[in-house]
């Protein structure tokens, strides 16, 4: 506003025998006021606003202002969001007669109004005189979830009140028609948003904003653990790709004492499995003897003795198994498993060396869609002749016990931002964002980054080279992520049966130490192998000065999108060379480029669709962890938001799923994804595809 027009405005209310009852007529009697933006009428009225806190003596009391007040609340649903606070405070609303308003606002709610009734209520504070539910089930029909988190956002119990009411409507067997019958004519309805997996979002989405006990909702909960259940049957007895220890683990841990997922794990033994089988995994599980069926119940009686064979038989064949997977080349003894400070005081000394060249990778209990993001388990360290796995749970409690909490935070913080430390990592702004959610201590570590190396810069170019006369491999699920590069520079694959493992649960087994030393020490030999002969595996001869010889802050991107897009895997690296990335890096055309969206993202797909990009889309009734089988099954990359990142990414390889902003454009999350996966459009890839 310009200055003349505010002092012109300010002897306007000066000349005013009742500025307050002016504005009111200049308001009812125009229109200007009711757009967006800043109107006239919003210059006028903010301006009386500051106006009165110049001149205390101007606010009227008593009769007149209740006049006013009644007058002000006729015009406020019409009003545009930035009018609504200074209305509010000019003519003290918050002192009005609390019956009144809540009768004003019912009023709006009666008239069909319910957005501008919600938001009335929270501008006036009157949500907890009001049914939660009464006031948030239309909202939700029109698809105002947003709304819906702004009402209760400030009042806990209503927080608790919703989320009970939302779990309530995700029982099973509930006729969530009872619900919407009522608003079969509501404007702007939109049935095809309100159904139990909408509702399930949203309620882990409240749970994890507003910080509330999830068993306070245990109809949700569990459906969420059943799909968990499916989901591991799917990959011990379908896919065949989980151990029996590590599928135990997380079906004991899903299953726990709840009865009702115990009678869903029995329903599932008896379909994969035959009685014995089924009867045994029962009883190691936990299901309760009084659900098992009688013919299971009398299998029991034999399992010590099968027990005992199988047991023989395992470790008889597990040297086996692991020959053709990439082998650990030092001794078992130089893995050290570190749970107490003094154990890892000779590790520091070791690894913080100048000139130490350190392969790091972390572990974490995947999450299979549950609250809460990933906390890192597991830290692994590797060193030329050892390995350091650090228990960073039990660190992180003795030393908030001593009263050192910022301890080990501090020698962290020293490792990643040492420019004479080369370190070595697969995906490690990934790795990064879970080390801050388990200790907020290192939340500045990457602006700090120096020495970095991320070997999924060079993933997809290495990968896309021949084989290097190595030898055939068996028949097994294809290779992802770190485990092929190790598969194409170093001979054979990693093992990733130990993945999705347990690794929260102590004492870790001797899987879990070997698969865990190994994905850190791998990463020592790529490096070496890969510094000493780039030209062979398809990259520049110049890698060497690349990667050890420029050892500054990695390059800014213009816009930090979030953690697992920005910043790109090259602007990790020690390299800086913007946009290009790393020399080896190869671009793609988009014809070489394939995707499966989740269905939050149809407009992305479309948008990349157009440009030439191989797209499969998720349709809206779709379960996100149909992306994951496509991505597995045709090679193809998950793109994914929120949540829904957290579980997929620990069902694909490293690098093989990506998290789009969501609050962005389709053509800003395109050019996100282009960037990142250095995908490069011409003008004859456009509308290439049938659309």
């Amino acid at each position: 506003v310009s200055r003349q027009l505010k002092e012109e405005i300010r002897r306007g209310f000066a000349g005013l025998e009742d500025p307050l009852a002016g504005l009111l007529a200049m308001l009812e009697n125009s229109s200007d006021w009711k757009g967006k933006g800043h109107s006239l009428g919003y210059c006028i009225t903010t301006e009386l606003q500051l106006w009165i806190k110049e001149h205390p003596a101007v606010p009227q009391s008593g009769i007149q202002l209740k006049e006013l007040q009644a007058r002000v609340l006729g015009i406020l649903s019409q009003c545009p969001a930035n009018l609504l606070d200074p209305l509010i405070s000019i003519y003290q609303l918050h002192t009005a007669d609390r019956n009144y308003l809540l009768e004003h606002v019912s009023h709006l709610y009666l008239k069909g109004d319910y957005k501008e009734a919600a938001i009335l209520s929270i501008k006036l504070k009157l949500q907890p005189d009001q049914d939660v539910e009464k006031m948030c089930t239309p909202l939700l029909l029109q698809d105002k979830a947003n709304v819906v988190e702004d009402y209760v956002r400030e009042h806990p119990e209503l927080q608790s009140r919703l989320l009970q009411i939302l779990d309530t409507w995700c029982e099973p067997g509930f006729n969530i028609g009872n619900i919407t019958r009522p608003y079969q004519g509501l404007s702007r309805y939109k049935p095809e948003k309100f159904n139990r997996r909408t509702l399930s979002k949203l309620v882990f989405r409240l749970l994890e904003r507003f910080n509330v006990d999830p068993a306070l909702c245990p109809n949700v909960i569990n459906q969420r653990h059943l799909r968990t259940l499916n989901y591991l049957f799917y990959k011990r007895f379908v896919e065949k790709t989980m151990t029996e220890e590590n599928w135990a683990d997380h079906v004991q841990s899903t299953v726990g004492e709840n009865r009702w997922l115990q009678g869903q794990l029995l329903q599932l033994l008896l379909r994969h499995c035959d009685g014995r089988a089924a009867a045994r995994w029962a009883q190691r599980c936990g299901v309760s003897t009084d659900l098992l069926p009688h013919s299971l119940a009398e299998e029991l009686q034999e399992l010590h003795i099968q027990e005992r064979v199988e047991e023989a038989t395992k470790a008889d064949n597990y040297e086996d198994s692991k020959k053709d997977y990439y082998q650990l080349p030092i001794p078992r003894e130089n893995i050290h498993f570190l749970q107490t400070w003094e154990e890892t005081l000779q590790c520091w000394e070791k690894v913080l060396r100048p000139g130490q060249v350190v392969g790091i990778d972390m572990e974490w209990k995947p999450s299979f869609g549950m609250v809460g993001k990933p906390r890192v388990a597991l830290l692994q360290m590797a060193l030329k002749e050892e390995v350091f796995l650090l228990d960073l749970p039990r660190l992180l409690q003795q030393a908030e016990e001593e009263g050192e909490k910022d301890r080990l935070p501090h020698f962290i913080q020293r490792l990643y931002s040492d420019a004479a430390i080369t370190k070595l990592g697969y995906g490690m702004s990934g790795d990064l964002s879970s080390l801050v959610a388990t200790c907020s201590a290192l939340k500045d570590t990457e602006k700090q980054l120096q020495g970095v190396v991320d070997l999924l810069a060079v993933d997809k170019h290495v990968g896309a080279q021949p084989e290097h006369g190595h030898g055939q491999r068996g028949v097994r699920q294809p290779e992802k992520g770190l485990s092929l590069l190790v598969q194409h520079v170093l001979g054979k694959p990693l093992d990733k049966t130990e993945q999705l493992s347990n690794w929260e649960k102590r004492p870790l087994r001797e899987e879990q130490i070997l698969y865990a030393a190994s994905d850190a020490y791998c990463l020592l030999e790529i490096y070496e192998r890969l510094c000493k002969d780039p030209e062979s595996f398809g990259l520049n001869s110049d890698l060497t000065e690349s990667l050890v010889g420029k050892h500054g802050k990695k390059p800014r991107p213009k816009k930090q999108l979030n953690k697992q897009e920005a910043p790109s895997p090259s602007g990790q690296q020690c390299q800086g060379s913007g946009v290009q990335g790393w020399p080896g890096r190869a671009a793609v055309s988009p014809r070489q480029f394939s995707v499966v969206c989740d269905n939050m993202l149809q407009g992305l797909g479309r948008y990349l669709r157009c440009l030439g990009v191989d797209v499969r889309m998720l349709e809206n009734e779709d379960d996100h962890r149909k992306a994951a089988e496509i991505a597995r099954q045709e090679g193809r990359v998950i793109l994914t938001s929120g949540l829904p990142y957290q579980t997929l990414q620990s069902q694909v390889g490293e690098g093989r799923c990506f998290s789009v902003n969501c609050s962005e454009k389709a053509k800003e999350q395109a050019l996100q994804v282009l960037k990142h996966f250095n995908v490069r459009v011409s003008l004859t890839d456009i509308f290439s595809r049938c659309q």
